[in-house]
């Protein structure tokens, strides 16, 4: 790596944006954008924000990522997820610099049942799947791979924006006040993945200057119902709760979504560990960490 690199960095007051922002490494100059700064859905606006800042490198942590919402808006799910990306790399062909398009599971229809390898052909359910998988296309299509990563994550949670672990500290503590039971998903399964570790990741790549596809996510498998379990002992553990809610476990068909999800979408991360030279770490260590990161900002 270079003494000193420029990163565009989108999605910047998102979650994994946030935890970017608080990473950088040194050696690192970060540019900050959010929505307000570079409109992803403007293929226009994203080109001429490479030509004009000439980053080193676009990390593209921003995304439509609303799963059921992207099934009624199609066109601008297209248009954030993937012309946005094409656009990076497009004006990045022309300047020299490189891409990290971040990506998800589920470009995967989940029905191998063993975790995907980085190389495997996608096959997504719905709309937001597409979208990303589309994204990752026209990225490559328009860059050589040494100078395009893409990087698929799954299941994103931190302590800040929306994400599954607040909203089920929010459903704990109004289900066990009403002593309600909590109804949770339990046949799919993969693997939450906190922003920390995923920004640690996005750094190593740049740092190695990695190249291709990398699959990352934390260590450990689990359905959302194991993931709403451990939120919600934890939670008490850690003083964010005083008690939890019952968690009962449901089948995706008792709550029906507009988006189809993969049943299975863990992702196989050794070779992508070994090129980063990162370890991951299972995910319910990851989860207390995050939820202790909630409560610090709680006392601050």
């Amino acid at each position: 790596m270079s003494a000193s690199q420029r990163v565009l960095i989108t999605g910047a007051q998102g979650q994994l944006g946030q935890a970017l922002a608080a990473s950088v490494p040194e050696g690192i100059e970060a540019i900050l954008c959010g929505r307000q700064q570079l409109d992803l859905a403007d293929a226009d606006a994203c080109r001429e924000a490479v030509l004009q800042l000439r980053p080193d490198w676009v990390l593209n942590g921003g995304a439509y990522t609303a799963v059921d919402n992207a099934e009624s808006e199609p066109d601008l799910a297209m248009a954030v997820n993937a012309g946005a990306p094409a656009a990076f790399a497009q004006a990045l062909s022309e300047t020299g610099g490189r891409l990290l398009q971040v990506s998800t599971d589920f470009v995967f229809n989940g029905t191998q049942g063993s975790p995907y390898r980085p190389e495997q052909p996608v096959a997504p359910l719905g709309v937001y799947g597409a979208t990303k998988a589309e994204g990752e296309r026209r990225a490559r299509q328009a860059l050589p791979s040494d100078r395009c990563c893409v990087l698929r994550t799954s299941w994103v949670y931190g302590p800040v924006g929306r994400n599954f672990c607040l909203t089920m500290l929010r459903l704990h503590q109004r289900k066990a006040a009403a002593q309600e039971p909590l109804q949770v998903v339990a046949d799919q399964i993969g693997c939450p993945t906190a922003t920390h570790s995923l920004a640690a990741a996005c750094w190593s790549t740049i740092h190695h200057g990695v190249g291709g596809t990398l699959h990352w996510s934390d260590a450990g498998a689990a359905s959302w119902y194991d993931f709403a379990v451990a939120i919600g002992e934890l939670g008490v553990e850690h003083g964010l709760l005083q008690q939890s809610a019952d968690v009962q476990p449901i089948g995706t068909k008792d709550y029906p979504t507009p988006a189809q999800r993969p049943s299975y979408s863990l992702l196989e991360t050794r070779s992508s560990s070994a090129e980063l030279g990162l370890q991951p770490i299972h995910w319910q260590k990851s989860l207390i960490q995050t939820l202790e990161t909630i409560k610090k900002a709680q006392n601050n």
